[in-house]
C-alpha cells in the first residue's frame, strides 16, 4: 500500500519482516544449550521496578539486578492486557484474537498438537518443567477427575499450580493433571478497606481445598519453584532445564507474609510486590547455589499492567505504570507494556537497554533460535525472534517486528491507533467512556513524542486512521504474521 509521508518517514510499515528462519541463520549459541528460566509476574506495572522507574515506592532488589546484569527492554508488550490472553500468546506465540479465550474456566485454550514453548524445547532435548498459574483452561469434568489439556497436555512433564488467580475460585493446587486436594470447603468473599472493591486482600467466595490459606500460596509456589531448580542440578542429566515459572502476584489478594508488612509507602500493593521480588530472589538464587546461574537465560515479565487508580498514585505517590496512561485491561500502554528483563552470561552484555518493539508471542520464535531449530509453518503465527537483539547482532534502526496487535489497538512504528472509544475497566461507575463521546470513535497517538497517549491526532491524520484501520484489519484477517 501507499504509505502516508508521516508513517513513511518513521520507516516502519514499509519495512520487510525478518522471518525466523533468516534471524535463526544470525544466530550462534555455543553447546551444550542453556537452561531457560522464564519468571512470569502477575498484574506486574511498568513503573513498579525500580531500574525502569527511579521514583518507584517499591524496592524491587532483584529485579533491578537483572537489568543490571543484562537487558531491560524498554517497548515489550504483553499479548494482551488481560491474565488469560495474555498467557495463550506467551505460551504459543499466537495473538489471542486467533482463538476465542472466553472459554478457559470449563476448556483448554490449547489445541492437540499444537506447538508451544514447551513442546518446543522438549523435542529439542530439554527437560521442561511449570510452577504456578496456568488459566489457560482444563477440560473441567470434576476435580476428582483427570483435567485434560493442562501443561502436561502441552509440552510440559511435570506441573505444580493453580487454575487460575488466587482471587477466582475454586482455590486448590494441581500436581500434574490432579487436584492435589479436591475444593471441597468454602471460602467467603472477602475485600479490604481502603482500596476499590477488586483491590487490596480482595477475593470471591466459593470452594477451596481443606486446609488451603491463599497467604500461604506465593511462597508454595516459590518453594516448588526451587525444588525443580536443585532437583534438575542433583540429578546429573545433560539435559537442560527449562522452567516456566508463573507466579500469582502481585495480582490481588494482596497478602505480605509478615516479613514484608508495611514495607512500602505503596500500601498492601507495595508490600505484596517487595515480596514478589523476593521470590524471584529465591528462585534467582537456587540458580547460584547449584552452579547453573552461568549457563541459564533468565527472563523475568509481567502478564499486563497493574490494577491501579490515578487516586492511589495521588494518595500513596507511586505511579505503577510510570506514566504511562490506562491500566489492566486497557488498551493504552499502561494495560500490555511491561517490565522485560533478560539475563544470559556471556552472550548479553549487562547493562544494556533495547527499545526495541518486541509482544510476548515472540518467545516461542526466539526459543527456537536459541536451539537452533525451524518452527514449523502452522507454529507461532506472529512470532518473531528477538534472539539476535539479545546477543548484539541487530542493528537498532532494523525492527524485529513490523507491527503489533493488542486487543483493539495497532502498532506500527511510533504510530498506534485504537478502533473505537476506551471503555473504563474494573467497576468504574456510569460507563464511561474516555475520550469523551464528542471525540472521533477511535483514538490516533504518535508515540515517539506522546508516550503517556495524552494527545488524540485522529481528527488531524485520516489517511493515516484509514492506513491503520486496515492494517489492523489485514493482521486480524491473515492466518499468520510472520513468512
Amino acid at each position: 500500500m501507499t504509505l502516508p509521508r508521516t508513517l513513511g518517514t518513521l520507516g516502519m510499515l514499509g519495512l520487510s519482516v525478518l522471518a525466523s528462519s533468516a534471524l535463526a541463520q544470525t544466530a550462534t549459541p555455543s553447546a551444550p544449550q542453556p537452561n531457560i528460566v522464564l519468571v512470569l509476574a502477575d498484574d506486574l506495572g511498568y513503573g513498579d521496578p525500580g531500574c525502569y522507574n527511579p521514583q518507584s515506592k517499591i524496592a524491587t532488589p532483584h529485579m533491578d539486578r537483572l537489568a543490571r546484569e543484562g537487558m531491560r527492554f524498554t517497548d515489550a508488550h504483553a499479548a494482551g492486557s488481560l491474565c488469560h490472553p495474555s498467557r495463550y500468546g506467551l505460551v504459543t506465540g499466537r495473538y489471542p484474537f486467533r482463538t476465542d479465550v472466553s472459554v478457559w474456566p470449563t476448556q483448554p485454550l490449547i489445541e492437540d498438537g499444537q506447538v508451544t514453548i514447551a513442546s518446543l524445547l522438549r523435542a529439542h532435548g530439554y527437560r521442561t518443567a511449570m510452577v504456578g498459574k496456568w488459566h489457560l483452561g482444563f477440560a473441567e469434568r470434576g476435580y476428582d477427575q483427570r483435567l485434560a489439556g493442562g501443561p502436561t497436555d502441552c509440552g510440559f512433564e511435570r506441573f505444580f499450580g493453580l487454575r487460575a488467580s488466587t482471587d477466582i475460585p475454586p482455590y486448590f493446587f494441581i500436581r500434574g493433571d490432579r487436584a492435589v486436594a479436591p475444593p471441597t470447603s468454602q471460602i467467603e468473599a472477602h475485600a479490604s478497606a481502603g482500596w476499590s472493591p477488586i483491590q487490596g486482600a480482595f477475593w470471591r467466595s466459593g470452594g477451596i481445598a481443606p486446609g488451603l490459606e491463599l497467604q500461604d500460596v506465593l511462597p508454595r509456589l516459590t518453594d516448588e519453584a526451587v525444588a525443580v531448580i536443585r532437583e534438575h542440578a542433583g540429578s546429573g542429566s545433560a539435559q537442560p532445564l527449562m522452567l516456566y515459572c508463573a507466579l500469582t502476584a502481585p495480582h490481588t489478594p494482596w497478602l505480605p507474609s509478615a516479613e514484608f508488612a508495611g514495607r512500602s509507602p505503596a500500601g498492601l500493593y507495595g508490600d505484596f510486590t517487595t515480596m514478589t521480588d523476593a521470590m524471584l530472589g529465591r528462585v534467582l538464587g537456587a540458580l547460584e547455589e547449584t552452579g547453573l546461574a552461568n549457563n541459564t537465560l533468565v527472563i523475568c515479565t509481567s502478564d499486563n499492567g497493574p490494577v491501579w487508580y490515578p487516586e492511589d498514585v495521588q494518595r500513596t505517590g507511586h505511579d505503577s505504570v510510570g506514566g504511562l496512561r490506562g491500566m489492566k485491561g486497557t488498551n493504552w500502554e499502561g494495560g500490555h507494556r511491561v517490565p522485560f528483563l533478560v539475563r544470559w552470561p556471556g552472550k548479553v552484555r549487562p547493562g544494556t537497554v533495547s527499545h526495541q518493539l518486541i509482544c510476548f508471542t515472540d518467545v516461542l520464535a526466539t526459543f527456537a533460535d536459541v536451539v537452533q531449530a525451524e518452527l514449523p509453518d502452522l507454529a507461532g503465527p506472529d512470532s518473531f525472534s528477538f534472539l539476535p537483539v539479545l546477543l548484539g547482532t541487530q542493528p537498532a534502526d532494523q525492527p524485529v517486528r513490523e507491527s503489533l496487535v493488542v486487543g483493539r489497538s495497532v502498532r506500527c512504528g511510533f504510530w498506534k491507533w485504537i478502533d473505537g472509544r476506551e471503555p473504563e475497566f474494573f467497576g468504574r461507575p456510569g460507563g464511561q467512556t474516555i475520550p469523551a463521546k464528542n471525540e472521533p470513535p477511535g483514538q490516533l497517538y504518535n508515540l515517539a513524542d506522546d508516550l503517556g497517549e495524552t494527545r488524540n491526532l485522529a481528527a488531524d491524520e485520516p489517511e493515516l486512521v484509514a492506513q491503520l484501520k486496515q492494517e489492523l484489519q489485514r493482521i486480524q484477517n491473515a492466518a499468520r504474521t510472520r513468512e
